[in-house]
């Protein structure tokens, strides 16, 4: 069945002699494998070059780490979502003007606890997810993300850069959600995710408007 397995163990002096299976066969053994499959049998694993997603910006590591911590979001979809809206409208009362059902509302306690704001947040935060979860599948998660981002063309008043508004409530959000496992590192990998999602985003509604030929803040409905 192999190089090993399949030699003779020749006895000399009741102990096993050179070349053979025995401690002392070592490395014959090691010479065999390595004219076997051209592998160095001492060959030190460290040197191989980490998978880099170039299109992303994120390491292997990154990408694991990510996965990782976003479990600990995935268990507060809903809480962080609404925390990252509320924090959003704190600084960009623009774009709660774009929502039909909680437009009005100015207090963050009436924001938290309103149903529309709570489904919307819901809805963003499972495009997020999706996008985080396959984040290492970068076709999957670029188409997604240009048709999530050219749907909102429909959307009256709603322009290609306030998709980037979201970048410093979203980091809030999960700052808050993670607490002390939001580290330096993990708002580093963060940042580069987000920044990659919302500018996919931004190029889904452009490429979107381009065919359609229409231009920012043209006609469209309120977003419910």
């Amino acid at each position: 069945m192999g190089c090993l397995q399949s030699r003779d163990v020749e006895v000399v002096d009741g102990k096993a002699g050179p070349g053979t299976n025995g401690v002392a066969g070592k490395a014959g053994d090691q010479q065999c494998l390595q004219d076997q499959k051209g592998v160095p049998p001492t060959r030190d694993f460290t040197d191989i070059k980490q998978v880099s997603y170039d299109e992303i910006g994120l390491s292997y590591k990154q990408v694991f780490s990510l996965k990782q911590s976003w479990k600990g979001i995935k268990r507060k979809m809903e809480e962080t979502g609404v925390e990252m809206f509320v924090r959003l409208f704190k600084t960009n009362s623009d774009l709660q003007a774009l929502f039909q059902g909680f437009k009005h509302i100015r207090s963050d306690d009436e924001l938290r606890s309103n149903e529309a704001l709570e489904y919307h947040a819901t809805l963003v935060m499972t495009t997020l997810d999706d996008a985080i979860t396959h984040i290492d599948n970068y076709e999957f998660v670029r188409q997604l993300l240009h048709k999530t981002g050219g749907s909102h063309i429909k959307f009256q008043g709603f322009e290609p850069d306030n998709f980037m508004q979201i970048k410093e409530p979203f980091l809030e959000a999960v700052r808050v959600t993670l607490g002390d496992r939001y580290t330096d590192n993990m708002k580093t990998i963060y940042t580069i995710a987000i920044t990659f999602i919302l500018s996919t985003l931004v190029e889904g509604i452009k490429e979107a408007m381009e065919a359609a030929g229409i231009n920012p803040s043209s006609a469209g409905s309120c977003i419910s």
